[in-house]
């Protein structure tokens, strides 16, 4: 396997990763065969699973918008992925000239692709970091260089704690960063669940299973377990719904029915 000069060494090509996968569904081009091969095989379950990500893409974009009308000019986006057109930064600074953005994986190539798009930006920057350890986030340099606690900040977890397994309680983590930021803060959070998915249960397992192979378990959670993340926020109307029908400029009807997969929402720390 040929490995391209942008992929940094310490990395094993042999192994599929998540935020490559999603840069295939999204028609990016840093993904290699075995990221293509597991995504493909997720699809033979769950053939909608690129629209799927567009919808939380979309999703991620109308949020980062209605951050900026808030007032709200400093984001921090955990489980950022690859960089692709229309990111994070792109769409703050587009709205809010000046917005900070601070983007953590702990993908290397994800980090690697982030630090070549963000190279020549003063206002964005990315740490290595897993939303596991919540404190080694706020306390890396990047987060305390861009990010001012004391104001309200955009916490952007969008398809990332379904890959959070319980075991690893992902509700501390969530807890965690929330004691840290200011009143006024938002949450912006994508997740997915088998409620509004167009099959049978039964198939979509058969795409799970898939991430299961790969080590990367995929956590189906039910609303109700989804709203939980939430707790000390209001939710900003119109609550955690599918995420179609978030704000979308978009008549829902005339939305792919995958793109209702999983639940998105926003709330305002009290």
């Amino acid at each position: 396997m040929e490995r391209p000069a942008w992929v940094p060494r310490s990395i094993d090509i042999s192994v599929p990763s998540v935020s490559r996968i999603y840069d295939f569904y999204l028609g990016g081009s840093h993904n290699f065969e075995v990221d293509r091969e597991a995504a493909r095989r997720a699809m033979e379950f769950m053939p909608g699973l690129p629209k799927i990500m567009q919808a939380n893409r979309a999703f991620m974009r109308r949020a980062v918008r209605f951050a900026t009308e808030e007032g709200i000019d400093q984001f921090l986006d955990i489980g950022s992925g690859i960089p692709t057109f229309g990111n994070v930064h792109e769409v703050a600074a587009r709205a809010r000239p000046g917005a900070r953005v601070v983007y953590v994986d702990h993908d290397p190539v994800a980090v690697a692709h982030s630090e070549a798009v963000l190279a020549d930006l003063d206002d964005a920057d990315v740490v290595v970091a897993d939303l596991r350890g919540p404190r080694e986030i706020l306390a890396a340099p990047q987060v305390e260089r861009l990010i001012d606690l004391n104001r309200p900040v955009a916490l952007l977890l969008v398809a990332i704690l379904h890959f959070v397994e319980d075991a690893d309680d992902p509700y501390a983590a969530v807890a965690e960063l929330s004691d840290a930021l200011a009143p006024g803060s938002l949450l912006v959070l994508t997740h997915a669940s088998y409620e509004h998915v167009p099959l049978p249960a039964e198939q979509a397992g058969g795409a799970v299973d898939v991430y299961k192979d790969i080590r990367n378990p995929l956590i189906m959670r039910s609303r109700d377990d989804i709203a939980r993340f939430f707790k000390g926020y209001d939710m900003v109307e119109p609550g955690l719904v599918p995420m179609p029908r978030w704000r979308s400029e978009q008549a829902p009807e005339d939305e792919d029915p995958y793109a209702f997969s999983g639940y998105a929402g926003v709330g305002r720390k009290a």
